[in-house]
């Protein structure tokens, strides 16, 4: 199960408003435990607030199929993530968006990737040997983590020029989040191509600095 920020704060008031009319009776220590569960359960931003979104036949097959997106106002320049994820039933499960005022676009794109995969990982239901995709149309993310990070690591994060690469911290955190998976792969997809999913997400970071005033 999964709950809005809003859904969370108002069952912790109603369970607090219980727990005080119900001081010294056998029932306080069960709330007590409800409320840790309650505090356990993830927050999703928005869930499913455009009905959904059909699966190409190709990530049917996955368990989560995450999606992620990056904008940028000026690069450097304020930017935003967003990132959405469904389970192989289609349905949507988080979708969430988040703003920088100075940043780059690959730390966008990097961010939201970041993201979609760490709410997966914290899905009550996940299991480590999940399928699991994540689709951008960054070829800096899906590259990199296909192609590049093995060999940066091997060389205690340096280019081949012995160089460290840019936004090593971001590739840090995302390489690190992949360890918890076992069955995790990146695929591209070309960006304003109308890709729905794809879509959304650029939507989404876009109207995160709309909303922001950037």
């Amino acid at each position: 199960m999964s709950v809005t920020k809003k859904q969370k704060n108002e069952a912790n008031k109603a369970l607090r408003l219980l727990k005080t009319l119900l001081i010294g009776k056998e029932i306080a220590p069960a709330i007590e435990t409800l409320q840790k569960h309650l505090d356990k359960e993830p927050i999703v931003e928005n869930t499913n607030i455009s009905g959904g979104f059909s699966l190409t036949s190709d990530l049917k097959s996955y368990d989560f199929i995450g999606f992620s997106d990056g904008a940028c106002r000026g690069n450097p320049g304020p930017g935003a993530w967003g990132s959405l994820v469904q389970v192989m039933d289609e349905t949507v499960i988080y979708e969430g968006s988040g703003v920088e005022l100075s940043t780059t676009n690959n730390r966008m794109e990097l961010q939201g990737a970041i993201e979609a995969l760490r709410f997966i990982a914290e899905y009550p239901s996940f299991k480590n040997q999940n399928k699991v995709v994540l689709v951008s149309d960054s070829k800096y993310v899906v590259d990199g983590m296909n192609q590049w990070v093995q060999g940066w690591k091997k060389r205690g994060w340096k280019k081949a020029d012995k160089k460290t690469p840019e936004n090593v911290d971001q590739w840090q955190e995302l390489d690190a989040l992949g360890e918890r998976f076992s069955n995790l792969i990146f695929k591209w997809v070309k960006g304003h191509s109308g890709h729905p999913q794809n879509e959304h997400c650029d939507q989404m970071a876009n109207a995160a600095l709309d909303e922001a005033g950037l």
